[in-house]
């Protein structure tokens, strides 16, 4: 009979073998994402060893005692269809209890992930392009950006209130402040009226969060974050329902080149995607 596999959680230090293999998957991680992810929860990330050998990953991410999101579900392409991925699968779920889960699947996988209770809520469309010849990062009719850190961290983590189904106040923490990434926000009447992230990744450097109340706001602020990737190209992940944010990562010359299937076991504290122009990461929600 094969060997079972052990499972244990990765340490800290280890942690960057989640991202080394996302990264061999092609899926362009942020260069500090898991750094941030262990801030939240570093008992989140696990491993299945064969023969001490990393045999597969995955995390899940506890936000709070109600929600959890798991990515970097991975199982070493050798070792696929011998049932590893699955017992780490549910091991991960177990770590998360009784949380509400979320995760962004590959499509071709949504109806194995329905067997196990999760439901598809929609699809996001991964859009990357390179900066228009002749475009600068201006902002436009709203007004000047101002960098994120200048605004109280009380109304960001208010503003991601609404749009994310948890509290993940050290999380947002982190993400703001990982080296290289780049905040701006733009102020209406000196209140927040929207606020996004870019950070490099293996490729290019990725946006998100994009949070805006409207779609004038969200046009300066990817010009912002765009400007500050420099002529690097760019990648944006966009909620489907969300047509003006569809609309504005056509509008830059951005193109759609793949898409995960959003999808929730257990029941969702209210949240609305309308302000969500783009998402902070198909790894972390």
């Amino acid at each position: 009979m094969p060997a079972e596999p052990s499972i244990r959680a990765l340490n800290t230090a280890e942690i960057g073998l989640a991202v080394e293999w996302a990264a061999a998957e092609g899926w362009n991680p942020g260069l500090s994402d898991a750094a941030c992810f262990a801030t939240v929860d570093p008992a989140g990330f696990l491993v299945a060893e064969l023969d001490g050998a990393p045999a597969a990953v995955i995390s899940v991410v506890n936000y709070d005692p109600r929600f959890a999101f798991l990515g970097f579900y991975i199982v070493r392409p050798d070792l696929r269809g011998r049932g590893i991925g699955l017992r780490l699968w549910q091991a991960g779920l177990a770590h998360a209890g009784a949380r509400t889960i979320g995760l962004d699947g590959v499509v071709a996988q949504q109806a194995n992930y329905a067997s196990q209770g999760f439901a598809f809520a929609h699809r996001n469309i991964r859009f990357t392009g390179a900066p228009e010849a002749g475009e600068t990062g201006e902002t436009g009719e709203t007004g000047e950006t101002v960098p994120l850190a200048q605004v109280s961290f009380e109304a960001v983590a208010a503003s991601d209130a609404r749009v994310f189904p948890a509290s993940r106040a050290a999380f947002l923490k982190a993400w703001i402040a990982a080296p290289g990434h780049e905040g701006r926000a733009v102020l209406r009447e000196g209140r927040l009226a929207g606020w996004g992230v870019v950070r490099p990744a293996r490729t290019g450097w990725k946006i998100g969060p994009l949070v805006a109340e409207d779609a004038e706001v969200a046009d300066s602020l990817f010009r912002a974050l765009r400007a500050a990737a420099g002529s690097d190209s760019i990648v944006l992940d966009v909620p489907e329902p969300n047509a003006p944010a569809l609309a504005l990562a056509r509008r830059h010359g951005l193109n759609p080149v793949f898409e995960t299937a959003r999808m929730y076991r257990g029941s969702l504290r209210p949240a609305t995607l309308e302000p969500v122009y783009g998402v902070t990461s198909f790894e972390l929600g």
